[in-house]
């Protein structure tokens, strides 16, 4: 017998029952993205590595870590399994030049990948989804997106989560600051840990993003980087703060928030909940000007946030709130293999109605008895069965049962008889009912 082979770990399977929730999850978002105007990109899962390292920063943890990288055996070149999206999206919209008629309001869904160990919340093969609006300027736009969060929380039924926003300024404000940092934290070197003392001169922002509980104190205690902010920078950070409350969103300012890539610029934000361990942060993104440029574009603004599915999915759990299983309207009831041909056009037909129709499938030795068959009728959880007998069949009808839910008068009794030539009516009264 060969060796049984599993999955890789870290990357799930998603199977039914629980892929059905997965698919309620995607609908609600297609629906809201709908709403807002935002269309729908589909990027390639690999991309060239260079639009990563040039994206994200050369010493940023996905970058140096995380990033599943591989050089093709055909041509040699240097390939990643893409570990985000927003670099995607930007390479996708210089290429196909979708900015030459002004700004883009875009969202995507797919898997993403990153060499991490896996945990509730957090896996090797994850999956995103990302609202991302390419070429406004104004902090209207970071507002919207901000705003289009907020009603996904309400369409879900989701609480506790709470928004935290920020500014990282321009680069030149970063600089500044940067400096002032390296300044203060030198000062401090007995203080830090390895990982800080490494990132001091490449990357001395992200150590105040550390969970180190041992430095909370020395962080605090920094430079600001909102001290560092022109009058621009605060303005526009401003006007967002007066475009939240104005829509009666809450937030809260955290100086010290940080995002893990180099690209972001003025707005950055994430909504965050306690509910999920360590793994709280469920949606983040902001203000990237300055992507395009870094991948060899010409300058465009761009804002945009990502949420984790399986997070989202994980909250809902934790909430009570995901949805029932979904349950076809009938089970076809078969008592005779040889009938099989007669009932499957009827089946068809109801399902061209608009009628979800599962209908029992037999095994080298016939149907099964009745009781088995009812057994497995009532185990799908459809509100009907459909009773194929000998005897209906003769007269030109199908036995109708109820299963469950109150009597539905308006389609049909229990156990009454339905002719076949008038499923296309018990059709459109079953949609109505």
């Amino acid at each position: 017998m060969a060796e049984k082979l599993s999955a890789v770990k870290g990357m799930n399977d998603i199977a039914p029952p629980a892929s059905a929730h997965w698919e309620w999850l995607e609908d609600i978002l297609r629906t809201l993205m709908r709403r807002y105007g935002y269309r729908n990109l589909r990027t390639p899962i690999v991309e060239p590595t260079a639009l990563f390292v040039r994206g994200l920063g050369e010493v940023t943890d996905i970058v140096e870590k995380e990033m599943y990288s591989f050089e093709d055996r055909l041509n040699g070149e240097q390939l990643t399994l893409r570990p985000e999206n927003t670099a995607g999206v930007v390479r996708a919209a210089l290429e196909h030049s979708l900015l030459y008629d002004g700004g883009k309001r875009l969202y995507y869904m797919g898997p993403m990948f990153r060499h991490e160990r896996p945990q509730r919340g957090r896996y090797r093969q994850f999956h995103q989804f990302g609202a991302e609006a390419l070429g406004f300027a104004g902090p209207d736009v970071d507002a919207e997106l901000i705003v289009l969060a907020c009603d996904l929380w309400a369409a879900l039924g989701l609480t506790g989560i709470e928004l935290e926003i920020n500014s990282l300024g321009q680069p030149t404000e970063r600089l500044a600051h940067r400096q002032a940092l390296i300044a203060y934290l030198e000062a401090h070197v007995d203080q830090l840990d390895e990982e800080a003392r490494r990132r001091l001169h490449s990357n001395p922002l992200r150590i105040l993003d550390t969970k180190n509980p041992a430095m909370q104190d020395l962080v605090n205690a920094a430079p600001r980087l909102m001290d560092h902010l022109g009058a621009a920078s605060l303005d526009h950070f401003n006007r967002l703060r007066s475009l939240l409350d104005a829509h009666g969103v809450s937030y809260r300012i955290n100086p010290r928030l940080v995002r893990g890539m180099d690209y972001y610029n003025l707005s950055v934000f994430e909504f965050v909940t306690t509910q999920l361990g360590s793994q709280g942060t469920v949606c983040a993104g902001g203000r990237y000007d300055g992507l395009f440029e870094q991948i060899g574009g010409k300058a465009a603004p761009a804002v945009g946030w990502a949420l984790g599915m399986e997070r989202i999915l994980e909250l809902l759990k934790e909430q009570g709130l995901l949805p029932e299983q979904p349950a076809p309207d009938a089970y076809a009831v078969v008592p005779d293999a040889a009938r099989v041909p007669q009932v499957m056009p009827v089946l068809r037909q109801l399902r061209q109605q608009g009628v979800n129709v599962q209908m029992h499938a037999g095994g080298a030795d016939g149907m099964g008895s009745m009781k088995s068959q009812f057994k497995k009728a009532d185990a799908s959880g459809a509100r009907f069965a459909l009773i194929f007998g000998e005897q209906e069949l003769e007269q030109g009808a199908v036995a109708l049962k109820a299963l469950r839910g109150p009597r539905l008068e308006a389609v049909a009794e229990a156990q009454s008889l339905l002719p076949l030539n008038a499923v296309a009516d018990w059709a459109a009264r079953l949609r109505g009912a």
